[in-house]
């Protein structure tokens, strides 16, 4: 075999202005992460939620709204972000408040 063969494979859709092939998950929700960043200066601590919309796709991030000691009573927040099929933001909204320490009733 020649030394092409076994080359890696370059994506150049990119490169050369198209959309690349559909991203995997969590590649969606890494952007997602970054653009909520980006707009809220809040650094998402954990993933909860990830599903397929009819319109892209839905991330849930929960995010450090209030450090406090001991850790187990800083306030967490569950975000909502909405995303398009080519990963842009479209939304996002703050669905709960609660203290890290605190379990959800069954």
């Amino acid at each position: 075999m020649s030394e092409r063969e076994h080359a890696p494979k370059r994506d150049t859709a990119h490169e050369e202005g198209r959309r690349p092939a559909k991203s995997g998950v969590a590649a969606v929700v890494k952007r997602a992460a970054q653009q909520f960043f980006e707009l809220t200066a809040k650094q998402p601590e954990g993933v909860t939620g990830v599903r397929k919309s009819d319109t892209g796709w839905s991330v849930l991030l929960d995010v450090v709204e209030l450090e406090r000691v001991p850790s187990t009573t800083t306030v967490i927040a569950t975000y909502r972000i909405e995303v398009d099929e080519d990963g842009e933001l479209m939304g996002y909204e703050r669905l709960r408040r609660y203290v890290r320490g605190a379990v959800d009733p069954t």
